[in-house]
């Protein structure tokens, strides 16, 4: 832990420069380790394929307008980033320090269990937002070879902050269950599976069977970063025949925009206590 020197004394900082100090260095951790480089590669690799396929075939789907180029090539591929960048940063952030056993001498200094979650919560987001940012660099390049000085839209904008969002309660969730297990391998695959299969089965049966909104899945909320990019804001409910002469109707519920934005910040909020909670109660053997 690092300390002040005040005349003669050794100051252990505490408070708030306590947890910057923990977000500071576990950020180098991530900055320099290779899962950092990994994530840059892919979110790098996608981004240069989307542009090779976008440039070589030009898709109408893509360049029909501005806003469908940005819910082509954006709205497509973001969450995919986000989860990866969620699962790779805070997937083991606590229950690595269990497994490990690194945390038993973590905690053996004076500081506060609160410094530690918050400070790798914070360093594991602006890893996230680093990720993030270069898709972002890369989609917007694209955008304003395409469509000029008018290739950046509102919607995009609004669209960003969302995914920022997103990140925030994706790490909310993935924090929860590396709290919850003192495996990594457990806690990565619990959040991966859930984020990329589990969420979106669940959605599909509920909306589809049991004809019933699914405003408590994460994934639903998170479906408002593509919507707010459409030309028309998706209808609320929208149903359609199975097939023709058919009696079975198929149900599609599409997230509001502030119904989107509080799933997210419920998802953020509980998980993110919830995770902490967990953390302050469990030992370190």
């Amino acid at each position: 832990m690092e300390k002040l020197n005040l005349g003669r004394r050794n100051v252990v900082p505490v408070g708030v420069r306590q947890m910057l100090i923990m977000t500071r260095y576990t950020f180098l951790d991530y900055f320099r380790s290779r899962r950092f480089f990994v994530l840059f590669i892919i979110a790098l690799a996608i981004g240069l394929l989307l542009t090779g396929v976008v440039g070589y075939f030009k898709p109408a789907g893509f360049l029909a307008s501005v806003l469908s180029f940005y819910s082509s090539w954006w709205g497509m591929s973001v969450t995919f980033i986000v989860i990866l960048s969620a699962v790779f940063f805070g997937g083991d952030a606590i229950s690595g320090e269990f497994q490990n056993k690194t945390g038993y001498f973590l905690v053996g200094n004076p500081i506060r269990r609160t410094s530690i979650y918050i400070g790798k919560y914070l360093a594991a987001f602006l890893a996230s937002i680093i990720i993030l940012a270069i898709f972002t660099a890369i989609t917007l390049g694209n955008g304003l070879y395409y469509f000029g000085s008018g290739g950046v839209p509102y919607q995009f904008v609004e669209s960003f902050l969302l995914a920022i969002l997103y990140i925030a309660s994706a790490l909310g969730l993935t924090f929860f269950f590396s709290s919850l297990f003192k495996s990594s391998t457990m806690s990565i695959l619990t959040t991966i599976i859930l984020l990329l299969f589990v969420f979106s089965l669940v959605q599909t049966l509920v909306a589809t069977l049991a004809n019933i909104q699914p405003t408590f899945i994460l994934t639903y909320g998170a479906q408002v970063i593509s919507n707010v990019l459409s030309s028309t804001y998706p209808a609320a409910v929208t149903t359609s025949s199975a097939g023709p002469g058919s009696h079975f109707t198929l149900t599609t519920y599409n997230v509001g925009f502030y119904e989107g934005i509080a799933i997210m910040l419920a998802y953020f909020a509980a998980t993110s206590i919830a995770g902490l909670l967990i953390f302050e109660r469990k030992e370190f053997t």
